[in-house]
């Protein structure tokens, strides 16, 4: 039990309004400004630092590295981890959300090993997370939501709960769970995309065009109901819901519990999380950057290694072993024949975590 902070390092504010210079990004004013430690440190020490059972996780905008450290590091009594977004905008055009391109898998790549590496090293801790209330699904926007939809979603699970921090899990993507297919507008109900769309099509936009850049950006995309089964309102309520979900005769809790494979997989990290201190507590240090579409890491914890390959791709890769891991021992993996190999083979999206001892 604990507390979420939302925005939390935008509270330390100059007292006097000042204009940004010219050059200088004026959220630069008010985020991460010195005064946030000395707010947190005395909040911490007249309420929920004074519970080491308290969890305290504080959504940051536009943070650092080294300021997250600061504000995760055990001995500066602050918050537990942090949540930080600059992984989940690498589908931005030019920084602009409002904008409909592939991602950038190498920025995301390098985004996350700086990050884990960073922190690792600093000493803070991280919270890790692909989906949330103000993002469109993760799996529509890094993996596959056709052929490769349950392959791809077990991927998206096993390169966060492999890793170092601490793996948060929305709602609906432990079954897999897509953007809505809506068709028009009228099926949105967040004032952001409204403005949006007006925004866009002020600027000269088609309506289809515009209409794209919502279909891919807009926050209700995962905030349909929970799709519990595969009736009108997916068994989430008899009246009639906020925003109506499109594809629950697919993919639905029911389904999935009876014959699926994303939940159970999602089971099996949790699981290891919980048995692995390797997982829970190790190192970080990427691996195979020089491999197009793959994302690795290697936990070291003791005399323990974990090797995570993740392929980040609809085509089959190759990846060169080092020798120490072709004899270690298969810890989980969403594609049943892999064993490791001098040449490990990797399936479209997917994923492996090889346990060896150092």
């Amino acid at each position: 039990h604990g507390f979420r902070f939302d925005v939390l390092n935008v509270i330390g504010k100059a007292d006097k309004l000042v204009d940004a210079p010219p050059s200088v990004a004026s959220k630069t004013l008010y985020t991460d400004t010195p005064i946030v430690q000395d707010y947190l440190k005395e909040l911490a020490a007249n309420s929920f630092g004074q519970d080491d059972n308290r969890v305290t996780v504080g959504e940051m905008s536009s943070t650092t590295i080294a300021n997250s450290i600061a504000y995760t590091k055990p001995d500066n009594h602050e918050l537990s981890m942090v949540f930080q977004f600059h992984h989940l905008k690498t589908d931005y055009k030019n920084g602009e959300k409002w904008s409909k391109v592939p991602y950038d898998f190498n920025a995301l790549r390098d985004i996350l090993h700086t990050w884990g590496q960073g922190l690792d090293q600093g000493g803070g801790w991280q919270a890790l997370f692909w989906n949330n209330h103000d993002q469109p699904r993760a799996i529509n926007r890094f993996g596959d939501v056709g052929q490769y939809r349950v392959k791809s979603a077990e991927l998206l699970a096993a390169a966060i709960h492999l890793s170092r921090g601490t793996p948060y899990i929305y709602m609906g993507e432990e079954i897999g769970m897509t953007d809505p297919d809506y068709t028009s507008m009228a099926d949105y109900v967040d004032v952001e995309a409204k403005n949006a769309y007006a925004a866009l099509l002020g600027k000269g936009m088609s309506e289809k065009e515009a209409f794209g850049i919502i279909l891919a950006k807009a926050r209700d995309n995962s905030r349909t109901p929970m799709q519990w089964d595969a009736s009108d309102h997916a068994g989430f309520t008899t009246g009639t819901p906020w925003l109506r979900p499109t594809n629950q005769a697919a993919i639905n809790v029911q389904a999935e519990l009876a014959h699926g494979e994303i939940f159970k997989f999602y089971q099996q990290l949790i699981a290891l999380r919980k048995q692995y201190p390797v997982i829970s507590d190790g190192s970080y240090t990427p691996f195979g950057t020089e491999i197009d579409r793959l994302y690795a890491y290697i936990r070291t914890y003791g005399t323990q290694q974990l090797l995570v390959l993740n392929n980040f791709s609809d085509k089959t890769m190759t990846v060169p072993l080092p020798e120490k891991f072709q004899t270690a021992k298969v810890l989980i993996t969403n594609e049943a024949t892999l064993t490791p190999t001098a040449i490990m083979t990797l399936p479209p999206y997917a994923t492996i975590g090889l346990l060896q001892k150092a």
